[in-house]
């Protein structure tokens, strides 16, 4: 018996000549804003323009952590708002997107790191946010297997527990939001790469691309890892560098890490997924590259703090690890809003936050393309932040690397 194809999920979309909205790239970001911009504005005469297949890009590389435990004032609410669609959008998107709140916890090493995640916690429940401080015989409970041994490298503290933060499948996300975008009349144009801008009268009227010339009223820049390139295809010149994020699955095994943790000592991630990998990433490997190809000093790193962490991991294989390409700022925080080019908007930037602020990004930044002003819960990051002085350094601000 011969079985019928599966049917698209979204249609093979033609280019037109024209539209409202285009947005450059179709990873999460992309099409979230696409999606929201059709169901909460009534505007589906947008197209999505991606250089390859969607969900090529760092939407599907990455470690799928989603949370909303933040500090500063703006960051706190806007990723609280993130998580909060997350919670419901497999509903809306009709779409199982795999969220998994199995709660993240951020482990300290010392009296001073055990202060700031207090400090943490107290904001994140003063803006009512999720969050339980636990201490060393509360930890020893929930995650057992840490190294809590009188030898530890990294003696551990305490922790701060976020119950509601988890993991959500990365590639379902991106499949999720292009098909409920194209039901609502969306053009999801793939292997269309956009090579230029069109202008005239000193505006951006639309992009020429390897399928034509493709005009259209608003024009958005969403391509994580090559923002700084597309910009400069405009004539802006950012403050963005690109460089590599890698992440690491070993074989699979038995459920053994239930929560999502974040190692105190070092930048370092770790969870399980559903097929039994654990899946843990760092730093970035902290030069500029567009190679999608990590490298072995970096490997060496992560693979240490996996062992001081959890030491009955360190027989484990490691069966891949891969890159994506990381929009770095100086401050470590996106721009989303509108470009000194007119009708030219820009999303961009995210560092090692673009994957949990799916949502909410979409969800704002169809706001601001929707109605030429930027929506109240991303006014802190506009892209003129710095002549101010308004940098929003998160990382900065709870660097808690163990010094002793």
């Amino acid at each position: 018996m011969t079985r019928a194809p599966w049917p698209r999920a979204w249609r093979k979309a033609e280019p037109k000549s024209g539209y409202d909205v285009i947005i450059i790239g179709g990873g999460g970001h992309g099409l979230a804003t696409a999606y929201y911009l059709a169901a909460n504005h009534g505007i589906n005469k947008v197209a999505v323009i991606e250089r390859g297949d969607i969900g090529s890009g760092n939407v599907g590389r990455n470690t799928t952590i989603v949370r909303s435990n933040y500090q500063l004032d703006g960051n706190t609410q806007f990723f609280e708002h993130s998580l909060k669609l997350w919670e419901g959008l497999s509903h809306v998107l009709n779409y199982n997107v795999m969220l998994s709140q199995r709660g993240q916890i951020v482990l300290a090493h010392g009296p001073s790191q055990l202060d700031v995640i207090a400090r943490k916690g107290n904001i994140m429940r003063l803006n009512g946010i999720d969050a339980e401080l636990l201490d060393r015989d509360e930890l020893m409970r929930e995650l057992p297997y840490l190294d809590y041994s009188r030898d530890a490298r990294f003696p551990i503290h305490a922790g701060l527990l976020q119950r509601r933060a988890g993991t959500a499948r990365h590639d379902a996300v991106a499949w999720g939001y292009a098909r409920a975008a194209d039901r609502l009349g969306v053009d999801i144009i793939e292997h269309c790469e956009v090579r230029g801008f069109t202008e005239a009268g000193g505006r951006i009227t639309g992009v020429r691309t390897n399928r034509g010339e493709i005009l259209a009223d608003r024009t958005a820049i969403s391509v994580a890892g090559h923002t700084s390139h597309l910009a400069a295809m405009a004539g802006l010149r950012l403050p963005v560098e690109s460089h590599l994020l890698q992440a690491f699955v070993t074989e699979p095994i038995k459920p053994f890490v239930d929560h999502v943790i974040s190692f105190g000592a070092e930048l370092f991630y770790i969870s399980q997924s559903d097929k039994g990998g654990l899946v843990f990433g760092g730093h970035i490997d902290g030069f500029n590259s567009y190679t999608q190809r990590g490298q072995f000093p970096k490997v060496q790193e992560v693979a240490e703090c996996a062992v001081a962490l959890i030491p009955a991991i360190s027989r484990l294989r490691v069966l891949r690890h891969w890159a994506g390409i990381q929009d770095m700022t100086p401050d470590g925080s996106p721009f989303i809003g509108r470009t000194p080019r007119e009708n030219l908007y820009l999303n961009g930037g995210w560092c090692y936050q673009g994957f949990k602020a799916t949502p909410a990004t979409g969800w704002c930044f169809a706001h601001t393309l929707a109605h030429g002003e930027e929506h109240p819960l991303i006014r802190h990051l506009s892209l003129d932040r710095f002549e101010h002085g308004n940098g929003y350094d998160e990382y900065g601000l709870g660097n808690w690397t163990y010094k002793q």
